[in-house]
């Protein structure tokens, strides 16, 4: 019975992709909901169409299942970034569209926003592990880079302000919708995450950021 689960895993079958992907799916919910010491390898090898055996064959150990966790997250919202075809808008629509698609994603993936906070408890110990992460995250300063620099050079964008600036004013504003709804709320009785309010908060990092990179010009 191991030797046929083993020998299955060793080929890129579809079944054996979608038991990785199951794996990932849970995983990313239970890392999220119980951080990394808090998470047990053990629930979720249950939840899933695995052993705990051959989840240790895919990743390893908890802390590959981790990483691999982490990277999943990372390239989604990298993938958000390389749709949007700045290339063919202004440089200040360019800015407004990246900073709504990172609004639009963070808020719209809560484990997202969890995961990155537990990684920074950790000191970003295992993130800093992970070739993958730092090579693709790299493209979303890339990005801002490009879109800076066409701003400037049509005199729309100020030349001060770098674009890893740029990405931290972005991430700040829209993780901070998720990272601190429960406490804003229970101070100002004020769900950041309410439907109604969505569409201005969009407006508003989108308003937040191109005012920052036209002013002072």
């Amino acid at each position: 019975m191991v030797e046929a689960e083993e020998a299955a895993a060793q080929t890129t079958t579809p079944r054996a992709i979608r038991s990785q992907e199951d794996i990932l799916e849970v995983a990313v919910a239970e890392f999220a909901a119980n951080g990394y010491a808090g998470a047990r390898v053990d629930e979720i090898a249950a939840r899933t169409r695995t052993t705990k055996r051959m989840l240790y064959y895919y990743f390893g150990s908890k802390a590959g299942l981790y990483l691999a966790v982490l990277e999943r997250v990372y390239a989604q919202i990298r993938q958000v970034e390389r749709d949007i075809r700045v290339d063919e808008l202004p440089a200040d629509e360019a800015l407004r569209t990246i900073a709504v698609a990172t609004y639009d994603h963070h808020t719209t993936h809560e484990a997202f926003i969890k995961l990155v906070s537990i990684e920074n408890i950790h000191q970003a110990q295992h993130l800093r592990r992970s070739e993958t992460i730092l090579r693709e995250n790299a493209t979303a300063i890339t990005l801002l880079e490009e879109v800076i620099e066409r701003g400037v050079d049509a005199g729309l964008f100020r030349s001060d302000v770098d674009a890893v600036d740029v990405h931290m004013m972005i991430s700040a504003y829209a993780c901070f919708h998720v990272a601190n709804r429960h406490t804003f709320a229970a101070i100002f009785d004020r769900d950041m995450l309410a439907p109604a309010l969505q569409e201005p908060h969009r407006r508003l990092i989108g308003d937040m950021i191109v005012a920052t990179m036209t002013s002072g010009r």
